[in-house]
């Protein structure tokens, strides 16, 4: 069993370039960790029923230390070896990926778990917000304040 000290925050960023699930992966990797979970969040070719083109991600200044203040968080449990969470911004083709999730933990259900909880925090409180494209020639934005 994990020592009663916290996981590491082994990566952290925003930015306008591709993301490289392996390289997250790689990142949490630890002798003591039994699993590594990860997600990869994909630009999808629809929504609710309209094709989408593109995708464009918008991102607060505050963006950057709001996504490690989530990370710390996570990093914070106990049965957490190390998290690594990207999320990309700019503009975005269907197929690319917008964000990139991993941690390392003793055994896969907390890893699965706490993939989870990462990905639903990066989603409800990360400063980022998404203009969708669609192939009718409409736009939308969500997640706008």
């Amino acid at each position: 069993m994990k020592s009663s000290t916290t996981g590491r925050v082994a990566h952290v960023a925003v930015t306008t370039e591709p993301l490289d699930l392996a390289a997250h992966e790689a990142a949490v990797a630890d002798r003591q960790a039994g699993a590594v979970v990860s997600f990869q969040g994909v630009v999808r070719d629809h929504d609710h029923g309209r094709s989408v083109t593109e995708l464009e991600y918008e991102g607060h200044p505050s963006a950057p230390d709001v996504l490690r203040e989530i990370v710390e968080e996570i990093a914070a449990d106990p049965d957490v070896y190390a998290v690594a969470v990207s999320h990309r911004i700019g503009v975005l083709a269907v197929g690319d990926v917008a964000l990139v999730a991993a941690v390392s933990t003793a055994h896969r259900a907390a890893a699965f778990a706490t993939c989870a909880r990462l990905v639903d925090e990066v989603k409800a409180r990360l400063p980022i917000w998404k203009r969708q494209l669609f192939a009718d020639g409409g736009e939308e934005w969500v997640n706008c304040p």
